[in-house]
């Protein structure tokens, strides 16, 4: 490996992990405060990075790149066990090691698409143009209470004993034979 090609690996890397560095620990990290997610995210991009840089740089057939890109394609998580935000995250990973592992000859078009895509992540993911919505599930003990008629006691009642900002409440169940309510309050902090 020549020193140039070297030196725009090394360079690409380290463009690649800024970003992604920004990514988790600027922005998904202190919104989301779990750290389970993240080493598979900075894994998941290095390895795209790793297989588009080496099918950009090697003499490799546009079939066995695709074939490359099909089995990718088919790994992924139980939808389960990742929310739809962590996908997004995830997806996010692994356009982002698109980007630098096929943009080497064009810096500042690299620079300017990881820049965006971060900087709308960050003010559409935080509170700046949609304020984060948050919910608990409770028990309450005045059922009376869960009516229709009576949704607006309901709400003031428990903005009262809770402190919080409700905006809304789903009742989950209701257990007549112990006179309690499972409910399910949204609110902004």
């Amino acid at each position: 490996m020549s020193n140039v090609l070297l030196h725009e690996l090394i360079f690409q890397i380290g463009l690649d992990v800024f970003s992604m560095a920004i990514l988790l620990w600027l922005i998904y990290y202190p919104i989301y405060r779990n750290r389970e997610f993240i080493f598979s995210f900075f894994a998941f991009n290095l390895i795209i990075f790793s297989v588009t840089y080496l099918i950009n740089k090697v003499e490799v057939s546009m079939g066995a790149a695709f074939g490359l890109f099909a089995v990718f394609s088919m790994l992924r998580y139980r939808t389960e066990g990742i929310t739809m935000r962590n996908m997004t995250y995830l997806f996010l990973s692994i356009a982002l090691g698109l980007i630098h592992g096929l943009s080497a000859n064009s810096v500042g078009i690299t620079a300017i698409l990881t820049t965006v895509m971060l900087f709308l992540t960050f003010l559409f993911d935080g509170d700046f143009v949609f304020p984060r919505e948050y919910s608990k599930e409770i028990m309450y003990d005045k059922i009376s209470l869960t009516t229709a008629a009576r949704r607006e006691e309901l709400m003031a009642d428990l903005r009262d004993r809770t402190g919080l900002k409700i905006i809304r409440i789903e009742i989950d169940k209701l257990d007549f034979l112990h006179d309690m309510a499972f409910l399910r309050i949204y609110y902004y902090l």
